[in-house]
């Protein structure tokens, strides 16, 4: 290396002037104690060196410009033929083991003459850059130069090129031209297309789409919209758009990820959450576990998708329990803050020993576990009188020697149409949709005339349809399973509380003793199908038929009875805070100080007529935290399996036969819950931005 030095200094300084170098090189070395081999190795050695070798070379008086290098490097000696003046600069640049001598940037002034040009300047004043007063367009320090600002005036604004700076001084005085300029960022063609790439995958695990419909239909669509709407130009950069199937598949479970992570900040941030779990088995034989969450956050109550995952082995209690604890495990979210698990009750779910339900409340010792009340209500009513029940048989059999034979369902739909009918086919029965039951008994009665039609006389059921006896019975069936599937209907839906399905229970409890009681007085107005059914043909119910139909009524609400049994309310207090008079007893003094305090307040008051039970109770934590809390704890629980019903059929449209290798777990991620991925963020993470190729 010193060596090297040597050799650089030789060729542009004098043999006295390199000896001198050489001496007191040396005499540095041997001062600080340093080996002459390794003075300039890395560290602090490297930079003592360098600041010696510039002092010696800086009260040089010859004219030249050296560069030291390393040795793997060829020499490159350059001479300058500047004055000494010039000569102002040295720099060292300790990467690569350089000392550069270069000469000072030259930084031009700017002059209030450059206005007439119609030119400003823009950043520091010692070395500005040149602004032009009228599109705005920031040229470098180098164009500060008259030519070259009178060629910009004169080329891009050339009406412009007479005016006297009189005239630009008015319009840099103006307003709009007060104001500095904003930095404007914006995006290279990469990020744009990487971030749109993303947003469209989005939309296809939405809509539950094949990953392919992205290069295959969306992209070729989106050319030929920008196309027609703009230019070719413009349709071109389409292309730099990812969306080919690994890419979506890729997208998706990204975006997935980003909202995992974000339920997973809420949930450790949450005051308690609940639970709502199911199984079920795919169209591959796989038994999928669902399970969603309802938390606090912000000032709402929300409920999103925490778990879908694929049973490996046997779907057991153990095992559903296994999947859900190692996601905890995983995330470090806390089981004490469990509260509530409601499932339907399956005996995978609610075991007496080591099943699903058991296991959780060993781990979360505060949590309780409720049964869902539209399974409830769908195992009420199930029971009925045997005479009624024969008729419900008999309906069905009728229906399936229709609807199983595609000849017979095609000849019915040729004899609707040319009758006029209403409908042209009948509707299939079927027991896990217990909701369907009344549509199928209300569209069987009005296609009554044209089955008997169709029907032939060696069909053993084909008599029911002339007996009159009979056909008022399956118009009470039609009638009160419309009904009641109307109450089922209306406990679904998101934020479902359990003050929302007792209400309905209630409501439906005094309905079946006005029922009862009115058809004990021979008065049908109730049940329409059946009262225009009397109406229509003139006549009037047998008393056999009518002691059926109100046995039927009274036996349906003690059965109701004893799944939604009538109870004290302990808390009612949350329902509706400001018809407390007396302290609850599941409050303590403090507590319904709080509430009374709560009740007072007037702008409260409007609040709970505006908002919700759940919202109106999470909005008051920051003002009365003791109360509001105990408030959400009651609100959090589960009061249906809606969610999980609401799941599956999701993962069966998403999850077909033509898709049975399909991961369908991110895509119910994106489908089930109410979080938005955060696109911009994902894209940030990544370190490379390609586009499509």
């Amino acid at each position: 290396m010193i060596a090297h030095l040597l050799c650089i200094l030789s060729y542009n300084f004098s043999t006295f002037e390199v000896l001198n170098v050489y001496s007191k090189l040396a005499m540095f070395c041997t001062t600080n104690s340093f080996p002459m081999d390794l003075l300039l190795k890395e560290g602090s050695l490297k930079q003592e060196v360098e600041s010696f070798c510039y002092q010696i070379v800086s009260e040089s008086n010859d004219q030249k410009v050296g560069i030291l290098q390393s040795e793997d490097e060829h020499l490159q000696p350059s001479v300058s033929k500047k004055s000494e003046g010039e000569l102002s600069r040295v720099k060292f640049m300790s990467n690569s083991n350089k000392i550069t001598f270069s000469k000072k940037p030259k930084r031009r002034k700017y002059d209030e003459s450059y206005l007439s040009f119609g030119f400003t300047y823009f950043g520091n004043r010692d070395a500005p850059h040149a602004q032009c007063v009228l599109c705005k367009k920031i040229l470098s320090n180098s164009s500060l130069a008259p030519s070259k600002l009178r060629r910009h005036l004169e080329t891009k604004h050339a009406a412009y090129k007479d005016k006297d700076i009189n005239f630009f001084k008015q319009h840099l005085d103006s307003p709009e031209n007060s104001k500095p300029p904003t930095p404007k960022i914006v995006n290279t063609d990469n990020e744009s297309a990487t971030e749109a790439s993303y947003n469209v995958s989005y939309h296809i695990a939405l809509s539950g789409e094949a990953h392919t419909i992205g290069e295959l239909l969306i992209k070729p669509c989106a050319k030929d919209v920008v196309m027609r709407m703009f230019d070719e130009q413009y349709s071109k950069k389409i292309d730099a758009v990812q969306l080919s199937n690994s890419t979506v598949a890729r997208r998706i479970k990204d975006l997935a990820a980003d909202i995992e992570e974000e339920l997973v900040c809420r949930l450790k941030i949450c005051d308690g959450f609940s639970l709502q779990l199911d199984e079920s088995a795919d169209v591959s034989g796989l038994a999928v576990l669902l399970v969603f969450v309802r938390y606090r956050f912000n000032k709402s109550i929300e409920e999103d998708l925490l778990v879908c995952e694929s049973l490996q082995s046997n779907a057991t209690g153990e095992e559903i329990f296994n999947c859900i604890n190692s996601f905890m495990q995983k995330h470090e979210i806390e089981w004490e803050k469990c509260i509530d698990v409601c499932s339907d009750a399956s005996r995978a779910m609610d075991g007496k020993i080591a099943e699903a339900v058991t296991l959780i409340k060993y781990v979360a010792p505060e949590s309780t576990s409720s049964h869902c009340l539209l399974y409830r209500h769908a195992l009420a009513v199930k029971i009925m009188p045997t005479s009624l029940k024969n008729v419900l048989d008999q309906a069905v059999q009728i229906i399936n020697y229709i609807k199983a034979r595609p000849h017979q369902s095609r000849l019915l739909k040729i004899l609707c149409e040319e009758m006029g009918a209403q409908h042209t086919a009948l509707l299939l029965n079927t027991e896990v949709r217990w909701l369907s039951r009344g549509k199928v008994l209300v569209r069987l009665f009005e296609l009554r005339r044209e089955l008997l039609v169709f029907m032939d006389s060696a069909f053993r059921l084909s008599d029911c349809l002339t007996n009159s006896s009979w056909l008022l019975r399956l118009a009470y069936l039609a009638d009160i399973f419309t009904k009641l599937n109307e109450v089922n209907l209306s406990m679904q839906g998101k934020n479902v509380t359990v003050f929302t399905v007792f209400d309905k229970m209630s409501s439906l409890l005094r309905k079946l003793e006005f029922w009862a009681s009115s058809v004990e007085e021979e008065n049908f107005d109730c049940f329409p199908t059946l009262s225009d059914f009397l109406t229509e043909n003139n006549s009037t119910v047998d008393k056999d038929i009518c002691s059926a139909i109100v046995q039927h009524l009274k036996s349906l609400r003690s059965t109701l009875l004893k799944y939604f049994p009538v109870t004290n309310d302990k808390n009612a207090w949350v329902r509706n805070p400001f018809t407390v008079t007396v302290k609850p007893a599941s409050l303590i003094a403090r507590d319904y100080e709080s509430l009374i305090d709560l009740t007072s307040d007037s702008q409260v008051k409007q609040n709970f007529s505006e908002l919700s039970l759940n919202d109106f109770w999470s909005s008051l934590i920051q003002e009365y935290p003791s109360i509001a809390r105990r408030a959400v704890r009651v609100l959090l629980p589960f009061a249906t399996m809606h969610l999980c019903e609401t799941g599956f059929s999701y993962y069966a449209a998403t999850k077909t036969k033509y898709r049975k290798r399909l991961d369908a777990a991110p895509h119910m991620r994106i489908r089930l819950s109410n979080i938005t991925p955060n696109i911009k963020r994902i894209c940030d993470k990544k370190t490379q931005k390609h586009c499509s190729h």
